[in-house]
């Protein structure tokens, strides 16, 4: 598997174009934290320093084909005082796989509050991915060797009263990262699309069925590093037709909410022909 550095150092073809590299993988397509998080790259190298990312919607389209290299297109929306937009598309073999938009802000004072960190045990209590007996929490250790992960057992999950899925997952990078704080809000875009749609999966273990992520939408709210330990908290509220939604709240291990997100995904029966 290619480090982050590389596969979030995207090639510019054009002022407003950029291509990214060929990641090693076993998957069949291609990685959906790889093209937003290439995606959100190419939006922030058309953006003025002074703007930091608040914001991003995209829409997987298209699977992408994991052998080829996905190209960018960027278009400067707006670019305001306090606001600046851009929609970006990976495009393959000419036609659209992804698309997004990304907002950005230059930062003002306002009212502050954030939902508590939920209790959640130590990450380093817990049993590194690798050793999991699990089969798709031992492939994720292997396909994403770069990254520490720990998955908080289901008996150490707090409940939440009412809620239908629940899923809590410790990360963070094994080798140190840049400091550039852009990188890192790129880097969490990559990984926020790891294990956040197996939240969905927990009443319904013995179930096959196809999965894939339909859209995702993350919103950046504190300064963090994805070297450090990040606290993933999942839910799912509602899954139904062959779609399940799930939400992430994002803390570091100081407790600071650094990062939220939603997506939905195919969580299609699986019937084999």
């Amino acid at each position: 598997m290619a480090r982050i550095e590389e596969i979030l150092e995207l090639e510019r073809l054009e002022r407003d174009i950029f291509r990214g590299i060929i990641a090693e993988t076993t998957l069949t397509r291609t990685f959906g934290g790889q093209v937003a998080g290439q995606a959100l790259v190419s939006a922030v190298r058309t953006v003025d320093p002074a703007y930091s990312v608040h914001s991003l919607h995209g829409y997987f389209l298209r699977p992408g084909n994991p052998m080829e290299p996905t190209v960018f297109l960027v278009d400067r929306v707006r670019d305001g005082r306090s606001f600046a937009t851009r929609l970006v598309t990976g495009i393959q073999d000419g036609q659209a796989i992804f698309t997004m938009s990304a907002s950005f802000h230059v930062q003002d004072e306002g009212i502050e509050h954030q939902d508590e960190m939920p209790p959640v045990p130590d990450p380093e209590s817990l049993a590194i991915a690798q050793d999991s007996e699990d089969p798709e929490t031992a492939w994720l250790a292997r396909e994403w060797s770069d990254w520490d992960l720990r998955m908080v057992p289901k008996a150490d999950i707090n409940k939440r009263p009412g809620a239908a899925a629940q899923q809590q997952v410790w990360f963070r990078s094994r080798e140190a990262l840049p400091d550039d704080p852009v990188f890192h809000v790129c880097t969490l875009a990559y990984m926020s699309d790891m294990t956040l749609l197996g939240s969905s999966r927990g009443p319904h273990m013995d179930v096959a069925m196809q999965s894939a992520s339909l859209d995702h939408a993350m919103w950046f709210l504190r300064p963090f590093r994805a070297d450090e330990w990040l606290l993933y908290d999942q839910t799912s509220p509602s899954a139904g037709f062959g779609r399940a939604l799930t939400q992430g709240r994002i803390f570091d291990s100081r407790g600071n909410m650094v990062a939220a997100v939603v997506q939905e995904g195919l969580t299609r029966l699986y019937r084999p022909k």
